[in-house]
Formats: C-alpha cells, structure tokens, sequence
C-alpha cells in the first residue's frame, strides 16, 4: 500500500526536514521485506518502488507502484508489527526514511501531523476500496486502461504524440497489478494498440488515444 500526497505537502516536508535521513536504493534493491519487523516509512524524492504481496502459497500480487511524492511502510510504523508486503526499488531511489520514535515525538510537538497523517490514511483506504471494487465489477480491458491512465497521471511525461509512460514494469506486473492473467493483458494492449489508442514498448508505453482509454476505463 502507498499514499499518494501532493507534490508541495508543507507538513510532510517539514517533518522531513526535522525528523527524516535520506537513504538511496540501487536498481533491483530489497528495502524491507514480508514478515520482517517495520521500524520505518519512506518519503519518495526520486525514482520508483514497487510494493509487492504475497499470498502463501507463493503467489505474489503488485500492490502499488510508488514515486515522489508517495509515502510507503506506514503501516507497521503506525501499528507495530511485521510488513505486510515487500519493497523492491524498480530504479535508483533516494527517499527520506522516518523512524517510529522520531514520528511519534514529532507526532505529540505537532498534533496537526497526527490529523494530516490519518487523512492521508483515508485516502489510501478509499483508493484500495475503489480498486476491489473494479476488481470484482470491471472487466479486464477496463481494468488494464485504467491503470495505464493512472500511470499516466503519476509519472506521465508530454511528448509530440501523445503522453509517454516509463512505467518499468513488465507485462506480467502489469498483470498483477490489474488482476488478470499475463496473456490476457497481452491481448488487451495489443487491441489497444491496433485500435490507435496506445504505442507498446519495453516497460513502457506511449498513450495516444486518452480519451479513447478513458471511454474504456468507464
């Protein structure tokens, strides 16, 4: 799970400043993982982490794709106890790391970082509500050209035709990420993309249909 927060937060930046370290990740890079005590919640400034679960058996489900200015690994700071998923940095990462002391002390000097903090709680809760909720009621197409909208949203760049998506994740994350089978999801971007709506590549893609997406998201 992460917490999207707006790009000029002023109370995460000064609790940044007065109570955060910054720590980098290379490409690849294990930041916490499953069932391992969480003392500590990252701030993104740069690059992308992916959030991972998985179930017992072993199968694993992207959660969430992170980048500035996401926050991730609150959940154990807030409620003390194992991780509940794993963070792998999907690029370089540099991120401001908060300790469970440092945020508590902060929390009781600043009662108002306490309400912002479970704002932003509600906030990832209601997301987390509205994606099982298209998980059970929307079909795959659906699903897939939402999730490339949102991605589009989060780490889109402007480019002559269109808006272009270095989203770094693979097809069968992608997969994980919507729900659906890595075939399926195959099929789905290559009828986007014989329809004009999208360009397919390596990690990325680039949208040059959103409005057409956006009908199919619907």
């Amino acid at each position: 799970m992460s917490i999207v927060i707006p790009p000029a937060d002023p109370v995460l930046a000064k609790l940044a400043r007065h109570a955060g370290d910054q720590v980098r990740f290379s490409r690849g890079q294990r930041i916490f993982t499953s069932a391992e005590a969480g003392q500590h919640l990252y701030i993104m400034r740069s690059g992308k982490v992916k959030i991972v679960g998985s179930t017992d058996g072993g199968r694993e489900h992207l959660l969430s794709i992170c980048g500035p200015p996401d926050m991730f690994g609150e959940l154990s700071v807030f409620d003390p106890g194992p991780r509940a998923s794993t963070a792998t940095a999907v690029t370089d990462v540099s991120a401001i790391s908060i300790g469970r002391a440092d945020l508590r002390q902060q929390m009781n000097a600043h009662p108002e970082l306490a309400e912002h903090l479970l704002r932003l709680l509600a906030r990832s809760l209601r997301r987390c509500n509205t994606m099982v909720g298209e998980a059970i009621f929307a079909d795959a197409p659906g699903r897939v050209a939402k999730v490339l909208l949102e991605l589009a949203t989060r780490f889109g760049e402007s480019h002559p035709a269109g808006i272009q998506v270095d989203h770094e994740l693979s097809q069968e994350e992608i997969a994980q990420y919507v729900g659906a089978r890595r075939e399926t999801v195959n099929k789905v971007l290559s009828r986007f993309a014989d329809r004009g709506w999208v360009q397919v590549m390596h990690k990325s893609v680039l949208i040059l249909d959103p409005e057409s997406l956006a009908w199919r998201a619907r």
